[in-house]
């Protein structure tokens, strides 16, 4: 709840302006909260994720958020996270066309970029497709929701902490494990 709530409180002034804004430009505003709200889960997610051991180089390394493809989020998303830290990680932003192994992302969103073929241990990938990484965004009453593959999770190394299950909108289980 508590990122909801973060969430909800850094979107108020933008909620103000477009309650405020002509009607043509609510439809522009709409998409720009609803990326401006997509980039501040990119890198609060990862607040509840257990990284594999070896996954930073030393406690104050960066989480390096890479993304991928198209970006969908421009200069707000750098804004949103200027001296932002995930622990004790300043958050790093990096803008790829691919992602591989050797890209150094902790936390990769893939903007229309197609999903890895093989699991990328240490990197939480995300996406607007189900299925396409570890958590892909939804759209559900107007609110941007999240579903979670736990099972993608669990190939790249990855625990991911039941506040953020429980928060899904729905969760792929672990091979051998019930889900909802």
């Amino acid at each position: 709840m508590e990122i909801l709530t973060r969430l909800a409180r850094s979107a108020l002034p933008l909620l103000l302006a477009l309650a405020l804004a002509p009607p043509t430009a609510c439809a522009a505003e709409g998409e720009t909260l609803e990326y401006a709200v997509k980039g501040a889960y990119l890198y609060k997610f990862g607040l509840y994720i257990e990284w594999p051991a070896g996954a930073f180089a030393a406690p104050a390394s960066p989480l390096v958020l890479c993304v991928v493809g198209d970006d969908p989020f421009g200069a707000a998303l750098d804004a949103a996270v200027n001296s932002e830290h995930v622990d004790s990680h300043p958050v790093q932003l990096r803008r790829l066309k691919s992602l591989t192994r050797e890209s150094g992302c902790h936390v990769a969103y893939l903007g229309g970029a197609e999903a890895p073929h093989e699991p990328l241990r240490g990197v939480l990938t995300i996406s607007e497709v189900r299925g396409g990484g570890v958590i892909s965004f939804a759209l559900k009453d107007n609110r941007v929701r999240f579903n979670v593959d736990d099972e993608a999770a669990a190939r790249n190394g990855l625990l991911i902490s039941s506040k953020l299950l429980n928060m899904a909108l729905s969760v792929k289980p672990r091979a051998g494990k019930e889900g909802r």
